[in-house]
């Protein structure tokens, strides 16, 4: 894909996961946007989706996801952070996610096919999580459930998720349309 391919399927993927979410009332909806809020795309998807804007920390995506969850947790008890290129998460997911945290779980994951997950929660700041990770790899996932079972933290899982790296999986997302 060009640039312009790839900023206009970015575009429909943050609408789509924005529609859902604000439809379903279940949570308070931060989007996180880089380089800053400004941006009429950001400023459009606040007014359509009455979502908060924040803008995203320097640094890697760990970086990035670890200021996003530290930040949220100062206002709220429990944390979802998903991406927006994940167009298989549902409400069913969200509200399991939810109910797993509100169980006493210290943090929930939707592992993805590709090896590393689309949403991560949290109820407390998760710092080793998202630091020295191999980001965009196979590994994510199992890595991330070495750390929680080398501290002894309690996660549970949702079911098996996609998201959209590759061209393929834009086509794949395209063909549910």
């Amino acid at each position: 894909m060009s640039a312009e391919e790839a900023t206009a399927a970015h575009i429909v993927l943050t609408k789509h996961v924005l529609s859902w979410l604000s439809t379903s009332k279940i949570c308070s909806i931060h989007l996180w946007c880089s380089p800053d809020t400004e941006h009429i795309f950001f400023q459009q998807c606040a007014d359509d989706y009455h979502v908060s804007l924040f803008t995203q920390s320097e640094g890697d995506l760990g970086a990035k996801m670890d200021q996003a969850i530290q930040a949220s947790l100062k206002k709220y008890k429990r944390v979802l952070l998903l991406g927006c290129d994940s167009p298989s998460l549902s409400e069913p997911d969200l509200e399991q996610a939810l109910s797993n945290l509100s169980a006493g779980r210290d943090v929930v994951l939707a592992p993805a096919e590709d090896g590393g997950y689309v949403m991560i929660g949290c109820q407390f700041p998760q710092t080793a999580l998202f630091t020295d990770m191999p980001w965009g790899t196979e590994q994510v996932f199992q890595l991330t459930v070495d750390r929680l079972n080398r501290t002894g933290q309690t996660f549970s899982t949702t079911p098996l998720q996609w998201d959209v790296d590759r061209f393929e999986d834009w086509q794949r997302y395209c063909q549910l349309k």
